[in-house]
């Protein structure tokens, strides 16, 4: 049974330095039709759960954590029995969410997860965020960006825990080096690819953001 990708666009708000913003997130399910992984759970578990549809959830593997895209990580967790997933460096951002309800195992570089026979490879790309990561998948010709890569540059990296030639090198070294024709599924807004963000890399320095 061939692996696939599902997409879900949930709303909450977003919240960080004392602002308060309405975001639309992106909601990424890899798997099959009996188990998969969900990349991102923002804001609506019930939704996400729904969107399974009955399916083995074998992890909540969170891109960073800021809290659009992990405010429903818990309860989704609790309600399938699957663990979260996040990289280390993002522990106080996640606890300003999350206080008394640490992330079950870590994330890091290199690190290989395998649902339905698709593998996705942890790329650690700070620079959003300390612990921010993507996950690649080669078989799926698509590496999940979160708030790393967008359609039109980089993340944004003008409020705490951010850092903008961080997130310039994370880019330059870990995503634009994959295959041209890699879609790019991101934390927000369309998707775009690798071939098509690569010749602007040079702008984004220019603009310093």
């Amino acid at each position: 049974m061939a692996a696939r990708i599902d997409h879900l666009v949930t709303s909450g708000t977003f919240a960080l330095d004392g602002g308060e913003w309405d975001v639309d997130n992106n909601v990424w399910i890899v798997g099959d039709d009996t188990e998969a992984v969900v990349i991102d759970a923002a804001h609506d578990a019930a939704a996400i759960r729904a969107a399974l549809g009955g399916r083995a959830l074998r992890a909540v593997i969170c891109t960073h954590a800021h809290n659009d895209h992990v405010d429903a990580a818990p309860a989704l967790a609790d309600a399938t029995g699957a663990p979260v997933l996040l990289h280390p460096d993002d522990l106080p951002l996640w606890r300003q969410t999350h206080p008394d309800r640490a992330p079950d195992a870590e994330l890091a570089d290199g690190q290989e997860i395998e649902v339905a026979g698709v593998r996705l490879t942890v790329l650690h790309t700070p620079g959003h965020a300390p612990g921010a990561v993507c996950l690649y998948a080669p078989q799926l010709n698509t590496v999940f960006t979160g708030d790393t890569l967008f359609q039109g540059g980089p993340g944004a990296t003008g409020r705490s825990f951010s850092h903008f030639p961080t997130i310039v090198g994370s880019i330059r070294e870990k995503l634009l080096t994959l295959p041209a024709d890699t879609v790019v599924r991101t934390g927000h807004g369309d998707s775009t690819t690798i071939g098509a963000e690569a010749p602007h890399l040079d702008e984004w320095i220019a603009r310093g953001h």
